[in-house]
């Protein structure tokens, strides 16, 4: 496999700021990456480096093997970034086509407009569609163009449940079609359902990088999630071996290394438990367990 993104030993700074300190990271051809971390944890200043949009303050970012800021380069992307300006008074069809000149290769309109799940709306303003309509289209005018490789920056945002299960059909087809994509998202199901690969960032660092499965398992315990007839308190849970605890109302999940100890302790002081299950950590389990140890700094913007 040939190396599609490279940040090597990169640092980046705004001022006193650190946004990203000396970040080394390697994408290879049809990887599906998932770039996670919390606000302002430097994600998104990551991906502005793989594509040029700024420079780091130290080290060296590469893209396709060239300059992020190599026309050629950039010429084999797509990109759709949280935010974008396009002609309001454009059909969806119309800045489809326009968009499709910019490169030396493209996609037939009408192939992008059905991966985006934008037939219906191929006729309309731009500035009639609604919000997860727009985003929709952003993804259209970044696969326009049948790039190597896609960059994706939170790119579900505005998107109802339909569209956001049409939009992960969309990209399984892309990976099937061999292109590298790399995205960020606060929706940690997409993560786990999309990518081969998640890397962890916060405060400017790199804390993992593995398979989403793998980094699963360095939490030490089960899910255990709770609901009752009536609302329930944080202290029912006290002295127990708990982490993570989070009461909702009637409702409290956690993670437990001893879920049996938990849940005697539980049913032996209420007698109004309506359900429990008992599962696996899942990735939003991993990714608090890697993170709570600190939170962000706001370096960054995102």
């Amino acid at each position: 496999m040939s190396v599609v993104v490279q940040l090597d030993h990169v640092g980046k700074r705004y001022g006193s700021v650190v946004a990203l300190d000396d970040v080394s990271l390697t994408i290879e051809s049809g990887e599906v990456v998932a770039l996670l971390g919390p606000n302002g944890a430097g994600k998104t200043t990551a991906i502005s480096l793989m594509l040029g949009l700024r420079r780091p303050t130290s080290g060296r970012a590469r893209l396709l093997g060239l300059s992020p800021t190599d026309v050629d380069a950039r010429s084999r992307c797509g990109v759709m970034l949280q935010e974008s300006g396009v002609p309001e008074l454009l059909t969806v069809r119309e800045l489809v086509r326009l968009f499709s000149t910019f490169y030396p290769r493209h996609l037939p309109s009408a192939e992008v407009l059905r991966m985006a799940g934008l037939e219906e709306q191929a006729g309309t303003r731009v500035d009639r569609l609604s919000g997860g309509q727009r985003q929709r289209l952003f993804f259209a005018l970044a696969v326009t163009g049948d790039p190597e490789v896609l960059f994706l920056d939170e790119p579900t945002v505005g998107m109802d449940v339909e569209g956001r299960r049409a939009f992960i059909v969309a990209l399984r087809e892309r990976a099937r079609r061999g292109t590298t994509i790399v995205l960020t998202t606060h929706y940690l199901e997409e993560a786990d359902q999309l990518a081969d690969r998640v890397v962890v960032i916060d405060r400017g660092a790199v804390i993992a990088d593995d398979s989403p499965a793998a980094i699963k398992t360095r939490v030490a315990g089960k899910r255990v999630e709770l609901r009752f007839d009536s609302d329930v308190g944080e202290e029912l849970f006290a002295g127990l071996p708990v982490t993570g605890l989070r009461v909702d109302g009637s409702s409290a999940t956690m993670l437990s290394p001893h879920p049996a100890v938990v849940l005697r302790r539980v049913l032996n002081a209420r007698d109004d438990i309506a359900d429990v299950d008992v599962s696996g950590a899942d990735l939003e389990d991993a990714f608090i367990h890697l993170t709570r140890e600190g939170g962000s700094d706001g370096a960054g913007d995102g």
